[in-house]
């Protein structure tokens, strides 16, 4: 296909890289401060990250349409959408700080959901120029470009946080910048849009069909299982470190090493991929979170918090990475938007359930921190061996099930 080049594909990967790092750095500014600036709003402390939840919520209600509007429209037109919407979730979260109304600042945080789904497509967009070869490295150099937002967004939040004499408000008026400033890279970005099919062209697969072809099914799973369980175990990760004793500053250290293994790999994820196979390194990937899961239950001293928390975000990286690329290679050109829309709406759905179920397993399954701790961590386990018989299963498919990504 004449689309495919891999001199344009890098050209488009650094355009998205930058995006990762500029645009990419209000989510760990914002998941900073939102469950804060939820505690200081709610009347009920309980409802606190209800505004973390609902970004979530809102990335999987607009996975679909965002992904129709860049299949009909192409990336760019997505992507500035997301941008916008990113603007506009601040400016309605600044208001609602400004009036102290928790309602209105929730609708800003669902807003910007809008963003966190555009957001997850700079994954896909990268392999959408790059041939065979190059699109593991191109989907891991992308999702690289967020080890640059996780340091960048941080230090935003040491400088604004309490700039004004509304704490938090300085935040959310710079995320209103960072959107601004960061849709500008978007005029840079070279990616046809897809033509219109022909009146005779192939429909392609209903979503149905896409969601259990073998492969697929199996990519959706493992990103899925990937995704949530990090999630449900990071959330947890700050109040379980506390309430074990530790302080407040040593929980943020955790985190911080824990994002750092999220991105660090993605620099060797993609050749590893090259190298061994995407099925390998998704299986790695699986067993590197389950490890996790074992050292954090095999105590609750601050080398333990590190430790676990070091190897969830790797185990993330490997198997993110791989199911995103190997779902990028089993559908067709005509079937992208439908498929990738399907594919973040499950995502973050699992993401979502196990946003709103973190809290509850640490709070409410047993007395103490640690005991709330082990049942985050034993929460781990079904889902775990549900991704893992999926992909032992893949391996067991006719050769046709299983055609290389790369």
């Amino acid at each position: 296909m004449h689309d495919i080049d891999d001199n344009k594909a890098k050209r488009n990967v650094a355009v998205l890289v930058a995006a990762q790092a500029l645009l990419g750095a209000q989510m760990p500014m914002i998941f900073t401060v939102g469950g804060l600036a939820g505690q200081s709003l709610a009347s009920n402390a309980c409802l606190a990250t209800l505004p973390i939840s609902l970004i979530v919520l809102g990335s999987m209600m607009a996975a679909t349409p965002v992904s129709a509007i860049m299949q009909k429209w192409g990336r760019r037109a997505g992507f500035m959408l997301g941008a916008g919407a990113g603007a506009t979730g601040g400016a309605i979260g600044a208001y609602g700080l400004y009036l102290a109304s928790f309602p209105v600042f929730l609708l800003g945080s669902l807003i910007t959901g809008i963003y966190m789904s555009a957001h997850g497509f700079y994954r896909f967009a990268a392999a959408d120029t790059a041939s065979d070869a190059f699109r593991p490295k191109a989907i891991s150099y992308v999702m690289a470009g967020g080890l640059l937002s996780a340091i960048i967004g941080p230090q935003l939040v040491k400088v604004t946080a309490q700039s004004m004499v509304i704490p938090f408000l300085g935040t959310y008026l710079a995320v209103i910048g960072v959107n601004l400033i960061g849709s500008l890279l978007f005029l840079l970005l070279n990616i046809p849009k897809p033509r219109p099919p022909a009146a005779d062209a192939p429909r392609g697969r209903t979503r149905w069909e896409l969601i259990t072809t073998p492969r697929i099914m199996v990519a959706v799973i493992c990103a899925m299982v990937s995704y949530a369980l990090m999630n449900l175990v990071m959330t947890s990760t700050p109040l379980a470190v506390v309430g074990c004793g530790f302080e407040q500053n040593s929980a943020a250290d955790v985190v911080t090493s824990h994002v750092l293994a999220m991105y660090v790999p993605s620099f060797f994820t993609g050749h590893l991929i090259a190298r061994f196979g995407v099925e390998k390194i998704m299986a790695a990937g699986l067993a590197i979170l389950a490890g996790a899961g074992a050292v954090a239950l095999n105590g609750v001293e601050l080398e333990n918090f590190f430790v676990a928390l070091v190897l969830l975000g790797v185990g993330w990286n490997f198997g993110f990475i791989g199911a995103t690329t190997m779902l990028a290679g089993a559908h067709e050109r005509h079937e992208r938007g439908r498929m990738q829309g399907l594919n973040d709406l499950l995502v973050f759905g699992g993401v979502t359930m196990a946003s709103l179920a973190s809290g509850g397993l640490m709070n409410c399954s047993g007395g103490t921190a640690q005991e709330g701790w082990t049942a985050v961590n034993m929460a781990m386990g079904p889902f775990l061996m549900l991704a893992g018989g999926a992909l032992l299963w893949l391996m067991f498919q006719p050769e046709q099930g299983r055609q290389r990504d790369i």
